[in-house]
């Protein structure tokens, strides 16, 4: 490093003139790699699953988070690279589902692995799916905590409800089709754990800072 470089570095340093595409942290370069891989084999298992579904529905899910997500994919590549606005805002991603879950456990037979490639069924790949888009939300979110550049930090903390919406349509479809029951404590309990709170009222007695 001459002398001159150094001098550049350490000016970038102190007065934060760094350009927008080199204005990334060592954790968020990190982070945000961990989240572009974990998008892709997202992306890649879609592809993969999809001749395999059954269920109309279930089709018309993947192949809209499908897009949704790649076009997420994209913009944040963009913003990365550049460290500036990507070509259009982070989009908001919305269901078809609607929001009313089914409560109570049912009979039904224990699960097990598969034994046998030809078992995968409609089942199994919403499952795949909510996992990726819970994986996906976690990822997004500890890679915003991390990010120092703006806009990259904008586009991925925009991106976690989305993620979290993909993962509620999911489980909605799940639990209507028996695949992801909800168990309910009793009444009694229930009402114990809802009523252990209470909101706090009146102005509370803050200790006063004398500056000197």
């Amino acid at each position: 490093m001459t002398q001159n470089q150094f001098g550049e570095t350490h000016q970038n340093m102190h007065t934060g003139t760094v350009p927008p595409m080199m204005n990334h942290g060592g954790h968020e370069l990190f982070d945000v790699h961990e989240v572009l891989s974990g998008t892709i084999a997202s992306l890649n298992q879609a592809m993969i699953l999809r001749p395999h579904v059954k269920d109309p529905e279930l089709l018309d899910i993947l192949d809209r988070q499908y897009r949704f997500t790649l076009d997420e994919y994209n913009i944040t590549v963009e913003c990365f690279k550049t460290g500036m606005d990507p070509s259009h805002p982070t989009g908001s991603y919305q269901m078809k589902q609607g929001n009313d879950f089914v409560y109570g456990m049912k009979q039904s037979q224990p699960k097990k692995p598969m034994q046998n490639a030809s078992e995968i069924n409609d089942e199994m790949i919403s499952g795949f799916l909510l996992g990726s888009a819970k994986a996906n939300a976690s990822a997004k979110t500890m890679a915003a905590l991390e990010t120092t550049n703006p806009v990259v930090r904008r586009v991925l903390a925009d991106s976690v409800p989305n993620c979290i919406e993909m993962a509620y349509e999911l489980s909605i479809y799940q639990n209507k089709h028996h695949y992801y029951q909800v168990p309910q404590l009793a009444q009694q309990d229930m009402q114990a754990l809802l009523n252990a709170y209470a909101s706090s009222v009146g102005q509370p007695g803050m200790p006063n800072h004398t500056v000197q």
